[in-house]
């Protein structure tokens, strides 16, 4: 019986477990959604929600906390910084996991684990970014009319300078 047993043994031994979800919860962060076995993604889970509620609290204790498990700066900076914010409000249950069918090769039970609302900021990203490229194009559109114009006065000028010096020469 598995009485009071809470890991997910994987079927590795202690080291390549904690190296496994070290790996997999930096690939979670950085692409906040990631496919793997339904018995990693569970795993995984416990981990997750327990590097999020660390961020939330935001203070330099807990970010070395995460650095100690998360190695990568980049990665835990992107934690407290964009990804805690928006579970401020929300008591746990950061992540969700999607059952996705069984692997072609080897039939194993795969799943999709994401960060809860990640799709509704990633189409925010996406809107975002199309409304950044409309609002640059506006400003090379007008950047050429301005450029133009000032090439067009340029030789205005020159041929005014050039019909001048031709008058005072004759």
């Amino acid at each position: 019986m598995r009485h009071r047993k809470l890991k997910y043994k994987i079927g590795t031994d202690p080291g390549h477990r904690k190296a496994l979800l070290r790996n997999l919860a930096r690939s979670l962060v950085q692409q906040e959604r990631i496919v793997t076995t339904i018995t990693r993604a569970k795993a995984l889970r416990r981990v997750a929600d327990r590097l999020i509620t660390l961020a939330k609290r935001g203070d330099l204790h807990a970010r070395r906390q995460v650095l100690k498990f998360i190695t990568d700066k980049k990665v835990v900076a992107k934690l407290f910084t964009e990804l805690a914010p928006h579970y401020v409000e929300r008591n746990g249950g950061y992540t969700r996991i999607l059952k996705l069918g069984n692997r072609r090769g080897d039939g194993a039970h795969m799943a999709l684990i994401e960060w809860v609302g990640a799709r509704e900021r990633q189409a925010a990203a996406r809107e975002n970014e199309k409304e950044n490229k409309q609002s640059l194009k506006k400003k090379k559109g007008l950047f050429k009319k301005a450029l133009e114009q000032a090439r067009v006065e340029a030789t205005k000028d020159d041929n005014k300078t050039k019909a001048s010096s031709s008058e005072t020469t004759s």
